[in-house]
């Protein structure tokens, strides 16, 4: 590559572990309070939201969420937003108590995420998978063509995701518009609801495929604080470097890391734990 690794102490990685442990805890929480829910996902994600929202890597202001400054995050993959609702509560975007009312009637933390529910930190509506990475994009073309700023647009989709068309027809956009300020993060843990993605229908190779459609691609150990900062590293290259090329990291993890009965199990794409299974879980992550 292009471009060096800023070299980083082992103190930082060992407060990204803990941050994303706390993150885990809090998917379990939510989750054996709701009663229905996606675990599998959100656990194995804890990682690359660490080292994004904490991690140096977005800018944001939890207490001026609406700040013109900010990087933007869409996670296209609506239903991990467990996940994505633990960091932003751990972050300081609303207060932790609140990730309690997951799925509730009323609650601003829905199944997917809602911008109609005015929650701090959510830039747009998703669930309808290969929606968002195509919104994500339509934010990267008029932050760098149309405003010319110097924001950054991430967009996070699932493996499975990409059996969408309009995934691709995203990528083909970002590629054509050189959108050097676009990161999109495949999380690629070879699962889905019906089973492992590549029996149900094969999506394989994605590095070849990404790096066809344009983007410059890098394949990390999404559980490596050192290779996650790797893919990120490069996308800060690209954008700083105005390269004129996307970035696609792609990233190899386990659904349900940190817990043993669900760790790389597809069955735990979609159901939440017992209360049994919570108690479990949670010991496990103390």
């Amino acid at each position: 590559m292009a471009f060096e690794n800023r070299r980083r102490h082992e103190h930082e990685y060992q407060e990204l572990a803990d941050i994303a442990k706390e993150i885990r805890r809090d998917i379990i929480r939510s989750l054996v309070v709701a009663g229905s829910g996606h675990s599998g996902g959100p656990l194995g994600l804890a990682d690359i939201f660490a080292v994004l929202y904490f991690g140096g890597v977005m800018r944001y202001n939890p207490h001026d969420y609406q700040w013109s400054g900010r990087d933007r995050f869409v996670l296209s993959a609506g239903h991990l937003c467990p996940g994505l609702y633990a960091t932003l509560a751990n972050a300081g975007f609303f207060p932790k108590e609140e990730l309690l009312t997951l799925r509730k009637l009323g609650s601003r933390l829905q199944g997917h995420p809602g911008l109609d529910m005015h929650l701090p930190g959510i830039e747009t509506s998703t669930g309808s998978l290969g929606h968002g990475i195509s919104i994500a994009v339509g934010m990267a073309m008029s932050d760098l063509l149309l405003d010319k700023t110097d924001r950054k647009v991430f967009a996070l989709t699932g493996d499975g995701e990409l059996q969408e068309g309009s995934v691709w027809e995203a990528a083909m956009s970002a590629s054509h518009l050189r959108l050097s300020n676009f990161c999109w993060i495949i999380d690629n843990n070879d699962c889905q609801i019906d089973g492992r993605v590549k029996d149900v229908m094969s999506v394989y190779p994605i590095v070849d495929k990404c790096r066809a459609f344009g983007f410059d691609t890098i394949e990390i150990d999404g559980h490596s604080f050192a290779d996650i900062y790797k893919g990120f590293d490069l996308f800060e290259h690209n954008h700083r470097k105005h390269t004129g090329k996307p970035t696609c990291i792609i990233a190899k993890t386990f659904m349900g890391k940190g817990v043993s009965f669900m760790h790389d199990n597809y069955e735990w794409h979609g159901k939440p734990p017992t209360k049994e299974q919570a108690e479990q879980a949670l010991r496990e992550l103390a």
